[in-house]
């Protein structure tokens, strides 16, 4: 099927079913979800990305520029500054799930290979591990504070272990029932968390003060503008999250929707979070040089604020938890075909669970964050600048049937390039990301060999981004891609090479092929 990047017209190309029932447990996994169930619209796209972040995960991320040691003022600065700039990077990466209807790790198959696409399934499954362990920590600690100062219980490894599994279990059932779970959640994180953000103003209006300066002598790395850049880069790292994960969601929304429709969608998603991310920031000045913001602010809060607190942070740990987990299920089970959905949901919920434990309880949360996010970022951004110019030169043109050779454990198509691994795309990636990671400034975890020729001030993103739009124009440049992945209108900025078009046969020693036979046969039983 062609796709051709001209449709812009609002009517589906077929007719809908009903939306699926909240309770049902969604039966679709990788595979190209017909045109039929594609019942969501851009405004769920912007309701998942707002409520997915709305919540006490991103909460803390805004907390950091205070944690480094910036003023009030500069702090909202930097955050407004890595919002945007990340969402810059990220409003492309929901125009390839409408096209493809799978999600973006399996539709980077056309820009890595087939097979080379596991490179996306890898960096999803980083970010699911790190913001689900975010969202289970902010709103277990939020739990264990309100029952200390309400219950008068006592705080313990043991009580915060009890509470992380709570919260970390219900996740996952949320996730094993699929999507529209995920989006009543969100709707009710949405509301819950921004009134909770509004009443703040009443909770701390005899507390909080703009005029908060710790001095030059807070600043973590020294200088002003290497930490505002660290904290800039933390704050990045919430939009360049949903990088893998876009695609999980706007594959439910009509391949006809209009590509600024879905741009705006993850525009105005993205901007939203500012509300949690300046919540985080004025409150950190309040609770500032407390080595546990949530437990802190809780103490900090007047009572009937904090009952609300723990209310909301338990609806939002569920609502970022979900939006982390779900995508990572949904591709794990194509990498290891003998997995379902739900198993493999499962399968990562409980690795997840087990770093949380390790890297909650017996490691520094500050600087175990700060480095995960900052190589997310450092990873994760290069793939979606060569996603974004891959869009560009094929002109928004994918093969679905042969994105899914790999998942149905065939090979040949469009995509298998060499072996499955289209090396332009691959050594672009592995390029960016290795230069990348040679100028970050994480300590003290992550310290690049080149990091200090940014005179202390962190050049990763600058260094990963420019690398990966250089490395992969000069590989198509230098080495043309086959005219067949280009479709009727041909190649955008680039030329193509005359490669015949390998058949799709099917692999019959491959597990996917196993897999599928297996199920083939029990549906004609």
């Amino acid at each position: 099927m062609t796709i051709d990047e001209h449709r812009d017209s609002d009517t589906p190309t077929a007719v809908l079913n009903a939306r699926p029932k909240v309770t049902d447990i969604e039966t679709h996994g990788i595979d190209t979800i017909p045109h039929p169930d594609r019942t969501s619209t851009w405004l769920d796209l912007l309701r998942i990305q707002f409520g997915g972040a709305n919540t006490f995960a991103t909460v803390l991320l805004g907390t950091f520029p205070i944690v480094l040691g910036l003023s009030f003022w500069q702090a909202v600065v930097s955050v407004v500054a890595g919002v945007l700039v990340g969402t810059v990077f990220l409003m492309p990466m929901g125009l390839f799930g409408p096209r493809t209807g799978t999600n973006n790790a399996v539709s980077s198959g056309a820009f890595f290979g087939v097979r080379g696409r596991v490179v996306g399934s890898f960096l999803s499954l980083l970010t699911a591990i790190a913001f689900y362990s975010i969202s289970v920590w902010v709103s277990g600690d939020a739990l264990v504070g309100a029952l200390t100062r309400l219950a008068g219980v006592e705080d313990s490894v043991g009580l915060r272990t009890v509470v992380y599994a709570v919260i970390g279990v219900l996740v996952i059932v949320v996730v094993i029932y699929g999507f529209q779970f995920m989006l009543l959640v969100n709707k009710t994180a949405v509301i819950a968390n921004t009134a909770l953000i509004l009443l703040a103003f009443v909770a701390f209006s005899g507390t909080f003060d703009a005029s908060y300066n710790p001095g030059p002598d807070a600043l973590a790395l020294g200088g002003f503008w290497p930490t505002f850049v660290a904290s800039a880069l933390i704050v990045m790292s919430n939009p360049i999250s949903f990088g893998a994960f876009l695609g999980d969601w706007s594959r439910y929304i009509p391949e006809s929707t209009p590509a600024r429709k879905l741009l705006l969608a993850t525009f105005l998603g993205q901007a939203l979070t500012l509300i949690p991310f300046l919540f985080g920031v004025a409150t950190a000045t309040i609770v500032a040089g407390q080595a546990d913001y949530v437990f802190a602010l809780i103490q900090a809060s007047p009572i009937w604020y904090a009952v609300l607190l723990m209310a909301v942070a338990f609806i939002g740990g569920l609502s970022t938890g979900t939006t982390s987990l779900y995508g990572t299920g949904l591709d794990f089970s194509s990498v290891v075909p003998r997995f379902s959905r739900v198993q493999a949901t499962i399968a990562i919920g409980v690795l997840a669970f087990l770093f949380i434990l390790t890297g909650r309880l017996f490691f520094d949360l500050l600087g175990a964050v700060s480095a995960f996010i900052g190589a997310i970022i450092v990873t994760t951004t290069p793939w979606m600048v060569i996603m974004a110019i891959g869009f560009i030169v094929r002109r928004g043109h994918f093969s679905p049937r042969d994105l899914q050779v790999f998942n149905k454990g065939e090979i040949g198509g469009a995509y298998w390039f060499s072996s499955g691994v289209n090396w332009r795309g691959m050594v672009a990636w592995i390029g960016a990301a290795a230069i990348g990671l040679m100028f970050a400034n994480f300590p003290p975890v992550i310290v690049g060999p080149l990091s200090a020729l940014g005179g202390g001030m962190d050049l990763s993103l600058v260094t990963a981004v420019v690398s990966a739009a250089v490395l992969y124009l000069g590989a198509l440049w230098i080495f043309p891609e086959p005219r067949s992945v280009f479709g009727d209108n041909g190649p955008r900025l680039v030329s193509a090479s005359d490669v015949p078009l390998q058949e799709i046969v099917t692999d019959h020693s491959s597990t996917a092929a196993k897999v599928h036979a297996k199920a083939a046969a029990r549906r004609h039983l």
